[in-house]
Parts: structure tokens; sequence; C-alpha cells
């Protein structure tokens, strides 16, 4: 299985990359890792493997570039090459944790949607309470959603959580403004009856006070929604460990209580820790595409390959072709 993964994207591109894929390559043995990026920036951090190949390029996609022609107009960028190894055939799937918006219109632009699925989505594993985690769906790939889009949602969502988080018969919630069956507006009245007349295991809607109680393992929604659900989750985390580390050190009495609670404060901040789920998946496209958090550290670019490795090795693409073409028939 061969991955390509772009170097150069991230935060902390590219120690964080280098190392997260040195640490891949040690627990999975079936892999063959290709790194993008320019070979004199890399190269403090590789160090010699059998299944690593490094493969130059002179440019790099950045943030602040235009994430409709970045990868059109830099042909020998690290994205667009990795984009294009999986196009011809040359790697499996592909990974970054650099422009979001460049790497989802690369992804459509050079990879192609599968046949069927209208519009794609972005996909990722969220925390709950009890460390199960969700997946929601979509997080921002389409502002504007159809009925007809969030069941498809809901079927490729249902077959992730199901090969790839082995999940026996993944629970599909709707996300909406309240559990009634009646509730909503429009779009998400139409979902609902589509939902509820699906083959998948669709349980009723869903509220967003409730998603880190794991009410449900796959939520579907519009991407306007999703993407602020998404942020919401994010600040309300990182705010919560920033009042507990200030009310912990705001005293003697206080640091001695932080250290008696040591074990259990790790505990809880790895629950939050978006590093230990992977990155977001661009669903529907022809081979998996993975987009890891911009802040990625190499733990987290370790389990973005993990997830990459994961859906190859259980052919989820193909899964959810034929299961979309399927459903239209």
């Amino acid at each position: 299985m061969k991955l390509a993964i772009d170097a150069m994207g991230g935060d902390n591109a590219p120690k964080a990359i280098v190392e997260g894929a040195l640490l891949a390559l040690e627990d999975f043995p079936n892999i063959e890792i290709q790194l993008y990026g320019k070979q004199q920036e890399l190269q403090p951090f590789l160090k010699e493997h059998p299944r690593l190949e490094v493969i130059h390029c002179e440019e790099v996609v950045e943030a602040e570039d235009d994430p409709a022609r970045a990868v059109r107009r830099k042909k020998d960028a690290s994205m667009t090459k990795i984009l294009e190894a999986v196009t011809e055939g040359r790697a499996d799937a592909c990974l970054s944790a650099g422009n979001t918006g460049a790497f989802m219109a690369g992804g459509l632009f050079k990879v192609g949607r599968i046949e069927g699925v209208a519009r794609p989505a972005l996909a990722t594993t969220l925390p709950t309470i009890d460390g199960q985690g969700f997946l929601m769906l979509d997080l921002g790939a389409n502002a504007d959603a159809k009925a007809e889009n969030l069941l498809q949602y809901a079927i490729m969502g249902y077959i992730y959580a199901k090969k790839v988080r082995g999940i026996d018969n993944p629970r599909v919630g709707l996300l909406n403004i309240g559990t009634e069956d009646k509730k909503g507006n429009e779009l998400t009245k139409q979902a609902f009856t589509l939902l509820k007349e699906s083959d998948i295991n669709f349980i009723g809607n869903v509220e967003a006070r409730d998603l880190m109680d794991n009410v449900a393992d796959v939520v579907v929604t519009d991407g306007f929604t999703g993407n602020m659900v998404l942020k919401s989750i994010e600040g309300t985390a990182g705010a919560m460990m920033n009042l507990l580390k200030e009310a912990f050190l705001s005293s003697a009495k206080t640091k001695v209580g932080a250290l008696l609670m040591k074990s259990e404060l790790k505990k809880l901040k790895g629950k939050l820790d978006y590093s230990e789920y992977g990155g977001a998946a661009l669903f529907g496209l022809k081979a998996p595409v993975i987009k890891a958090h911009g802040s990625s550290n190499a733990r987290a670019i370790y389990s973005a390959i993990r997830q990459a490795n994961i859906m190859v090795e259980h052919d989820v693409t193909d899964v959810i072709a034929k299961t979309i073409s399927a459903n239209q028939q």
C-alpha cells in the first residue's frame, strides 16, 4: 500500500510530517510512504528507511493561496503532486495538513467524484465524554445541501463507521433543533423522511447539546452548520482546558491539587485531543483523500496515516461507490 504525503503542509511542517511518517512506518509494515516536498528542508528530519521515498518538489501551496487556483497554478507543489500520484495510480491514498480549501478543490479537480455522488462531504471523528467519539459530516465541503445530499452523506458515514471504526451497526442521527420527528426547516424535514426510508440504522433527530454524550455514531448535517458546530466544539474544549489550567495554577493550594490530579487531568486532555482521532476525510472521491489538522503534531500525522491505511485496507471507496450505485437503482 502506497501513501502520498504532502510534507510541506501545516503549521509544523516539515518536522511533524516527517516524524509522524517515520512513526507510522514502524507500526504499519504493510505501507510504503512517499514524502513530497523540498528535499533540503526535509533532510534534517529524515532517517533511512526501506519503505520511505522522498520526491522533491520546488513549490508549496501556502495557507494564503487562493484555494480555487492554487493546485492548478502551482504544478510542482507538493500538494499538487500527491493528488496526481493518486490520480495516476502511483499511490492508493493521499494526505495533507496544508490549505484546506486548496486540498478540497484539488481533490475534486484531480481525483474526481465517485459516479453518483452529487457532492463530496468533509468528515472527521470528534470526541465524546466516554472516549468513543462520533463521525460528523459535512464539516464544510458544501455550505448548501439538498435532502438527497444528506442521505448520501449518511450512507458514506455509515460505511466508514462500520469499516474503519469497527462499529457493527452504526447509529446515524440527523442534526436538528429538536428530537421530535417534525422539527426543523424544510431541508431537515425532507432529509428525515429519506433517512427513515433508507436501509441504514437511522435513529432520528439529534441535538447539538447531546453530541458529546455519544448519542449517535454518525451525525449528518449540511456543511454550513457542521463547520460552525465543529468550531464551537474545538473552541469550547480549548477554553475549558485553559480555564482549568488557570484555576489550578492560581495558588499554592490549587497547584498541590493539580499535582494530585495529574493523571486524571492527562486522561481528560487525551479524550479531547484531536491528534488521536486522525484527519478529516473527503468522502465521495475516487480515492481516500485525508486532510490533517493544520496544527497537527507528529502524533496527529501518525493517526491520519493510520486512518488512510484502514480506509485503503477495507476498500472503503469501492464499498461507498457500490452502495451509492445500488441505492440509485
